[in-house]
């Protein structure tokens, strides 16, 4: 098993399964049935010893929840990092309601990540198959995340965070930078979904193609101007809980489904990295 041939993998996977698909069944209208979520996979690798890892544990960074490669699965030689871009379909429609989230978007967070992570589940297990242990943090029984602050929660001392994230982690194997609404800003853009899969297969490293946190992102403002909660400002970049908030509201208007996605669409790292940059 290489690179190459986990690539084309999970390239066949994205282009080939019916759950990447918005089905009749799952619709919120007739509009939307037959789109395609994701486009093809981006992937970096990263060494699980990477000292970048733990430098992760900094509680200006994540903290010292923030669980390394080597505490998932201690004899891990490779993290492989990847994100699947939402289609332009999906991006597009987003750009319309400068308020509401679309159809498509909010089937993009839902049976998007449902798909993401049947993803990772099947490379987990083709790379098991191949004779190398591996596990998907995310679904591991020991992950957890936390989204607002909860003094009667396991973890009351901290808030908007989890044990294993996965912009960071692909922060580290070399997929992009963060952006000012701490998105991560890929070369197909920073619309889509992040997966991660840690694993005793010896894969090289990508080299890291940047130093800075924020090197890909312009501060151009736009996602601060597109956002409907105001939780983004140049200066003091974004405030979690005014996300979270208005999160609540969509919560409210279209359960089951929610998500927001303004700060990704209509902004010049919605699909790529910022001209400015380059």
């Amino acid at each position: 098993m290489d690179k190459q041939k986990l690539i084309k993998m999970a390239s066949y996977f994205v282009q080939n399964s019916e759950e990447n698909i918005i089905n009749e069944k799952i619709a919120l209208s007739k509009n939307v049935v037959g789109i395609k979520i994701y486009d093809d996979p981006i992937f970096g690798f990263g060494d699980a010893s990477d000292e970048y890892f733990e430098l992760l544990k900094k509680p200006e960074i994540i903290g010292e929840h923030f669980l390394p490669p080597k505490q998932w699965l201690p004899e891990s030689k490779t993290v492989i990092s990847f994100f699947l871009p939402f289609t332009e379909r999906v991006r597009i429609s987003n750009r319309k309601d400068k308020l509401w989230p679309s159809e498509e978007w909010l089937h993009g967070r839902i049976e998007g990540q449902a798909f993401l992570a049947k993803l990772c589940q099947y490379l987990r297990d083709s790379l098991i198959d191949a004779g190398y242990n591996s596990i998907v943090p995310s679904q591991d029984e020991r992950f957890w995340a936390k989204k607002g602050f909860d003094n009667n929660s396991l973890h009351s001392d901290v808030s908007f965070t989890s044990n294993w994230s996965e912009r960071h982690v692909a922060f580290v194997c070399g997929l992009g930078t963060f952006g000012l609404s701490k998105g991560l800003i890929t070369k197909k853009g920073i619309a889509g979904r992040f997966g991660s899969i840690v694993t005793e297969l010896y894969l090289s490293a990508d080299k890291r193609e940047y130093q800075d946190v924020y090197e890909y992102c312009s501060m151009c403002g736009a996602c601060a101007k597109n956002c409907p909660a105001k939780a983004i400002s140049i200066d003091k970049g974004k405030n979690h809980i005014l996300c979270s908030d208005f999160l609540g509201k969509i919560v409210e208007k279209y359960k089951p489904w929610y998500g927001c996605g303004k700060c990704q669409t209509g902004v010049p790292c919605e699909n790529r990295i910022p001209k400015q940059y380059k």
